[in-house]
């Protein structure tokens, strides 16, 4: 069966009884893994968590089977956890499917396929999608009304009532990523001690109690330097992410999820009209935060066509470097991003 972050909610009870393999894919990669995680906790019995990367399959492709078919040291149940990269784990999986069909996998334990930078198009997806017993969930780029919505969603499920100004400040605090927004409402319900029987209303004072990441603390002043090639403040945001020692990945997945958000508008926008004019409907229909709309038509000015696709396809490169040479990422991530941030630079002057 196949699925989309609009109808995920809906499918994954189902998924979690039905399916043994599940494939998380698409440019959200936060999406994916808060996707797995909802499945993981809704398995009958998830048991032991065994972890593989998609490089250790593309070498040893009959692992996944024979991991998925042998039973814990203690006789518990288990489920596999893989990251993968794009098709890393195609052959791993077709293997195991032809070992399913065959009548030979009886008892195999759960599969669970996180693939950044992969499709629902891709090979891997494509054994899966008209399977049974198998899930392919492809996850967008969500824009803040999306996570907005999300955060009251967690809100509720962990007894927070929540106002829409303040979900909407998690949301963005929270870079659009789910996985963080989660940890932010899950600290604040624990500093209410909220829960589903005894619901505590959540307030700006309550959030500010708990430290939650402000615009200042996090990515978004770097991201913003960078790509709007602010020659003046990118050598002290490249300063700042070394001091705070940022997380590499965690950097770059905020860039990934500001020019999946370019892409969007760029497509909305289509090059007609005046660009300010498009921004300023776009912040009126609440799909962009007000303040970001002066970095967003800045950075679109810059970043459209043939030029916002190699910077997709760069940032991609780069995620995949970083996961290869995590002793290195934050010199490798510096560098990359000085190339951008040069190239940002040089689009300002030809205008």
């Amino acid at each position: 069966m196949k699925t989309t972050q609009k109808d995920f909610r809906q499918t994954a009870a189902r998924a979690a009884r039905e399916c043994g393999m599940f494939f998380f894919c698409g440019p959200d990669e936060a999406g994916t893994a808060a996707a797995a995680a909802t499945v993981a906790g809704l398995l009958a019995d998830a048991g032991e968590r065994i972890e593989l990367s998609g490089a250790e399959l593309r070498s040893d492709p009959v692992r996944l089977g024979d991991e998925a078919r042998s039973g814990s040291l203690f006789g518990d149940a288990r489920h596999i956890y893989v990251r993968a990269t794009g098709d890393d784990a195609h052959d791993a999986v077709r293997i195991l499917l032809e070992t399913i069909d065959a009548g030979e996998a009886e008892g195999a334990c759960p599969v669970l396929i996180v693939a950044a930078s992969a499709t629902d198009k891709a090979r891997t997806a494509k054994l899966l999608e008209k399977r049974g017993d198998a899930l392919v969930a492809m996850f967008y780029p969500p824009d803040l009304a999306t996570v907005t919505g999300e955060v009251r969603r967690m809100a509720a499920a962990a007894g927070l009532r929540l106002g829409g100004d303040l979900a909407e400040r998690i949301a963005r605090s929270a870079g659009l990523d789910v996985r963080l927004a989660q940890s932010e409402v899950t600290k604040l319900a624990l500093y209410l001690d909220a829960s589903p029987q005894a619901p505590r209303a959540a307030d700006e004072e309550a959030l500010d109690a708990i430290g939650a990441k402000t615009e200042e603390d996090g990515f978004m002043p770097l991201v913003n330097a960078v790509l709007s090639g602010d020659a003046k403040q990118v050598p002290g945001e490249l300063r700042r992410m070394r001091e705070l020692s940022l997380n590499p990945v965690g950097v770059l997945l905020a860039f990934e999820r500001r020019a999946a958000q370019l892409a969007q508008l760029a497509a909305r926008f289509g090059g007609r009209g005046r660009l300010d004019h498009f921004i300023e409907g776009e912040r009126r229909a609440r799909r962009i935060f007000w303040r970001d709309a002066d970095d967003l038509q800045k950075q679109l000015a810059s970043w459209r066509g043939e030029r916002l696709d190699r910077l997709v396809r760069r940032l991609a490169e780069a995620h995949r470097a970083l996961l290869s040479n995590s002793a290195a990422a934050e010199t490798l991530l510096a560098h990359e991003l000085s190339e951008i941030a040069r190239r940002a630079m040089g689009q300002q002057k030809t205008r």
